[in-house]
């Protein structure tokens, strides 16, 4: 199933559906070396891969064409890997103000976390440009990831507490 309910201690309950992020302004380019240990997250902002102080000093480089700029563009959408942060979708739901915990239930169990980490959270929806199948629909990686070094995968839904 490719949608994950957001229920429990929130003002509204939703579902949501991480294979439309793909055209979410929020997202951000992920590349994950190795068995996640290293994560390398891209801004949108600092994709050029220029030097800031060259920019500064020289100026930015002319654009390409707008064809070309087009065709980059969508060629990154369908090559890329994106991910976003958790904390931008669940603050949808507004968590009422006595939750505390966020659990993730996956096919294979429960994983609780406290609230402020889940919303610190990474959450991988894309990968090579197409939507994670295996172990999907998303993968949730943590920025501090000292209780969870792998993702946390296959999640059916998220329950504030």
């Amino acid at each position: 199933m490719s949608v994950i309910q957001v229920k429990g201690n929130v003002t509204y309950p939703i579902t949501i559906d991480p294979s439309v992020w793909i055209f979410d302004d929020r997202k951000f380019s992920f590349d994950r070396k190795g068995d996640g240990q290293e994560i390398n997250l891209h801004s949108a902002e600092n994709e050029s891969g220029l030097d800031t102080e060259r920019v500064i000093r020289e100026g930015q480089i002319a654009p390409p064409t707008l064809k070309t700029e087009k065709q980059f563009e969508k060629q990154k959408l369908m090559n890329g890997s994106f991910a976003m942060k958790l904390g931008s979708v669940l603050k949808n739901a507004e968590p009422l103000s006595s939750a505390s915990q966020c659990v993730f239930i996956t096919s294979s169990g429960k994983a609780a976390v406290p609230l402020d980490t889940a919303l610190n959270s990474i959450v991988h929806f894309s990968q090579a440009g197409k939507p994670i199948q295996e172990g999907g629909p998303v993968h949730i990686y943590f920025e501090d990831p000292v209780d969870h070094v792998q993702p946390i995968t296959n999640i059916i839904e998220i329950e504030i507490i």
